[in-house]
């Protein structure tokens, strides 16, 4: 349902395609939220490659024509359906999920995609939260069963997965280590908690992989490109070690993150919504990611 009178700024895509397929349009009907719905007024949404496959028509996942994509937002709530509890009016928010899309400046999200934003953090890293940081904490403990003590290999860490992933892993008491393609990339993946650092570029960063982890190995690789890294991984890995490809109880314990300062979400570039096509362009051509894209409204 659409809220009588008051319309917004959203991107809709009304054919699947390339792109260009990202159109602004500036009086899209403002979303209502149902019974168990909450409307928040969208700050920052963030771009992730899913949203760019879904677009393109070449995922399982289509949408019914036209939609909006975006499911990390963050923002403030604006109203709140006859059934939200736990919140009201003028909360900071971010999801991981939306219903109506987060291209845009409301969305409408189901209450158990809503969770509070702490003060720490502003909304453009509130943004950066949802699939990075959930993907990591999933990958981590619910998929591989981590234990602090143990060493993890985060392939691609100067991204925003990885950079989640070393923040967390570290956090938890974990020997990290990190690969990226460049000396910036390297030094960002320091800097959010890594032990050490390997450049992939090197054709010998397998070898300083494995000395750097001695005899026991990697116990747990988290793996952004299996189609390029699986087969040096497997020489990595521990016997009994993991490797893992790219919520409730996972909430609660990056929400602890974030009162306690650890968790801090790397930006990188930053786009208006009438430069969707181009987030979507750089999103898939750019090497050596350094941070989330986001857009900012």
């Amino acid at each position: 349902m659409a809220a009588v009178g008051r319309v917004m700024r959203a991107i809709r895509v009304l054919e699947f395609g390339k792109p260009d397929v990202l159109k602004l349009f500036t009086d899209v009907p403002l979303p209502s939220p149902g019974d168990n719905q909450v409307l928040i007024r969208v700050h920052a949404c963030g771009v992730n490659p899913l949203e760019t496959y879904i677009r393109s028509g070449g995922h399982a996942i289509k949408p019914n024509l036209p939609y909006t994509p975006g499911s990390d937002t963050a923002g403030v709530v604006d109203a709140v359906g006859r059934n939200v509890a736990s919140l009201k009016k003028g909360d900071r928010v971010f999801t991981t999920g939306t219903i109506t899309g987060g291209y845009a400046e409301y969305t409408v999200a189901a209450e158990d995609t809503v969770f509070p934003l702490p003060e720490k953090l502003n909304f453009k890293q509130g943004a950066a939260l949802s699939i990075p940081y959930f993907t990591a904490y999933r990958a981590l403990f619910t998929k591989a069963h981590g234990r602090p003590g143990e060493v993890v290999l985060v392939h691609g860490a100067s991204g925003g997965v990885g950079i989640a992933a070393c923040q967390i892993a570290r956090a938890y008491g974990f020997k990290v280590f990190g690969t990226a393609g460049s000396a910036e990339g390297l030094d960002i993946v320091l800097q959010n908690g890594a032990h050490k650092v390997f450049n992939h570029r090197e054709k010998d960063y397998i070898e300083k992989i494995q000395e750097a982890a001695g005899e026991d190995g990697v116990n747990i690789i988290l793996e952004m490109l299996s189609n390029v890294n699986l087969s040096n991984d497997l020489k990595l890995l521990s016997v009994g070690g993991r490797v893992m490809e790219d919520w409730k109880e996972a909430g609660a314990a990056l929400i602890g993150g974030m009162e306690a300062g650890w968790l801090n979400p790397l930006i990188g570039p930053e786009y208006p919504l009438e430069k969707a096509p181009q987030a979507h362009e750089d999103i898939i051509e750019s090497s050596g990611a350094t941070g989330k894209m986001v857009f900012v409204l």
